[in-house]
């Protein structure tokens, strides 16, 4: 049923003769508004994570003048909101230590405020699952604008890709085949414009997957934050949202098993970031949805990766994809492992997807010349890892997707920092490189480490990539053979903790393993002289993370944020 305007939760503030009221009214009076512009009118939050250290949200300072035109337009009263912005690269120790800052804040922002509905501007790795994980809990009629890949990079004629490319030619400084002022000079060529990392990275992979859940306009979840497609997404996102509110279109109407199935077998067919993982664990536990490492394992089982982008492939970047059909094309192409009667923003996604078309099938390949037969990623269990790990098989190398070998340990990034490079370092091409305290709680905040750097004196042989294990994340534009996201973690005791130097670990990825190959009456020993280390801080945000974050098996939300029994409330007005 179509809502009246007495309906709108804003005609509580603004719609009733009361003091209160009348307060609220004179307000916006002074702010310059009249009243035929906001009363009876949808007033919808546009939650902008703009700064000027968010590089990939350059351009959200116009971009939401832009939704703002289009919630004019079809009779709204949009209210332009700042949140936390959670650069990555420049926020320590990790943006995660903050996703669920910028959730806890989206949802505080909604239910405090006379909002109707919300439009969550985000796409740097953390903010888009932060601004949906914070709008499912307050349970409003949301969309999300992602923010839309930067321009490919360029240096001397070569494409240059987010990420993969620092991480590629840094290796080749370290070894010396390429001088410093080779590195400085491609430093310029990186990144070209606003917008996220144009590799298949977290960010882009969690825009596809918001557009698979139903949650984007159809398209957004590709187009380049500085083409002019983007301008006209967000102005139709802005008044699809009006209408949205008419409807009584909440989020947690339009997420079920269905969209949330939806959305890992976009992000397996993408090759997309390890980090997608716990983000839609965590989102699918805000709505009361099922969803554990074994179902994304069994998605990516059946799933082909279809989307040649680095680092999976070694040629193109987002903007290639854009122009190859962009997600549209993707999901058309994936439809036979889509549920294509879920419901969206804007219809179900099968009517999203018609007549969406394929322009270059290198880019976007047929489900039956897949870059790779299954889904990028891997669930791993075993002695090491008995709550999970994951492995991105799709970029690691196909000769180490089994293997043994000694290993050889870092307690934590600093012991790494110090001793990687030194001459004395017994470590060999056999080896396997292991990281501890670098988890949730240890990091703190699960930090991006997991792409651990070759020791120098194996560059210089050629060695180029090893099997390496942590506790930590990684970034979605790294790549190799890096087990990741090891539960539970050093720093709450889990059997990471308790690895030394020459122990033997198993790496078995077509039987899902991850085994520390040492008797258990020694690892018992080991267990009985563990002490835990002392949290880095006590007080403040840091402090509250430790002592209530999850696990990286169950999303890494704060376990007073998760769904609960009862919903909250509406604020009292008085």
């Amino acid at each position: 049923m179509r809502k009246r305007p007495e309906d709108l939760r804003s005609h509580r503030w603004f719609g009733v003769e009361t003091m209160r009221s009348a307060n609220h009214r004179s307000r916006l009076l002074q702010l310059g508004f009249g009243p035929q512009e906001f009363r009876g009118r949808p007033v919808i939050g546009v939650i902008n994570t703009w700064s000027d250290l968010m590089h990939c949200h350059g351009h959200f300072r116009e971009r939401a003048q832009d939704v703002k035109r289009g919630v004019w337009a079809a009779g709204g009263f949009p209210v332009e909101i700042p949140a936390m912005a959670l650069p990555e690269v420049f926020q320590k120790p990790s943006t995660m230590l903050y996703r669920n800052f910028l959730a806890m804040e989206t949802e505080e922002i909604a239910r405090s405020l006379p909002l109707d509905g919300l439009v969550l501007m985000g796409g740097c790795d953390k903010t888009g699952p932060a601004l949906i994980m914070g709008a499912i809990s307050m349970g409003l009629p949301a969309i999300y604008v992602p923010a839309g890949p930067m321009l490919s990079g360029n240096w001397r004629g070569r494409k240059l890709g987010s990420g993969s490319d620092v991480w590629k030619y840094y290796s080749e400084l370290r070894a010396g085949t390429i001088a410093q002022s080779d590195w400085n000079e491609m430093e310029a060529g990186l990144s070209r414009s606003a917008g996220t990392c144009m590799t298949a990275g977290t960010a882009s992979t969690m825009a596809l997957a918001a557009e698979a859940l139903g949650l984007t306009l159809p398209g957004a979840g590709s187009i380049p934050a500085v083409d002019s497609a983007h301008p006209r997404m967000a102005a139709a996102a802005g008044s699809r949202i009006v209408e949205m509110v008419w409807e009584d279109l909440t989020i947690t109407r339009l997420l079920d098993q269905r969209s949330l199935d939806n959305a890992v077998a976009a992000t397996m067919a993408f090759g997309g970031s390890t980090n997608a993982i716990p983000h839609l664990v965590a989102i699918a536990r805000r709505a009361g949805i099922a969803m554990d490492l074994e179902r994304f394992d069994a998605i990516s089982a059946r799933v082909p990766l279809i989307a040649n982008l680095r680092p999976n492939g070694d040629r193109y970047l987002m903007e290639d994809f854009f122009y190859a059909g962009g997600s549209r094309g993707f999901l058309a192409t994936l439809a036979p492992h889509l549920a294509l009667d879920a419901i969206t923003v804007n219809g179900t996604l099968g009517a999203q997807l018609e007549g969406a078309e394929v322009f270059d099938r290198d880019v976007i390949r047929a489900l039956d010349n897949p870059l790779h037969p299954n889904g990028g990623v891997v669930v791993l269990r075993g002695s090491l890892a008995p709550d999970g790990a994951v492995i991105k098989q799709s970029a690691a190398s196909p000769e180490k997707l089994f293997h043994t070998g000694p290993a050889v340990v870092f307690e934590d990034y600093n012991d790494l920092d110090a001793r990687l490079d030194d001459p004395a370092l017994e470590v060999t091409p056999d080896s396997v490189l292991v990281l501890k305290n670098a988890g949730p709680v240890g990091g703190p905040g699960f930090p991006e480490w997991g792409m651990l750097p070759i020791p120098k004196k194996l560059l210089a042989l050629g060695v180029r990539d090893m099997v390496r294990v942590s506790d930590a994340r990684m970034s979605g534009t790294s790549y190799g053979t890096c087990v990741l996201h090891v539960a539970p973690e050093a720093a709450l005791g889990g059997p990471l903790a308790l690895v030394r130097d020459g122990d033997m670990i198993r790496l078995d990825v077509e039987g899902r393993r991850l085994d520390l190959l040492v008797e258990a009456a020694e690892l018992e020993a080991r267990r009985a002289g563990f002490t835990p280390r002392k949290p880095v801080q006590a007080r403040g945000w840091t402090g509250l993370y430790q002592a209530h974050v999850r696990q990286a098996d169950t999303g890494c939300d704060m376990d007073f944020l998760e769904r609960g029994a009862e919903p909250v409330e509406e604020p009292e007005i008085h």
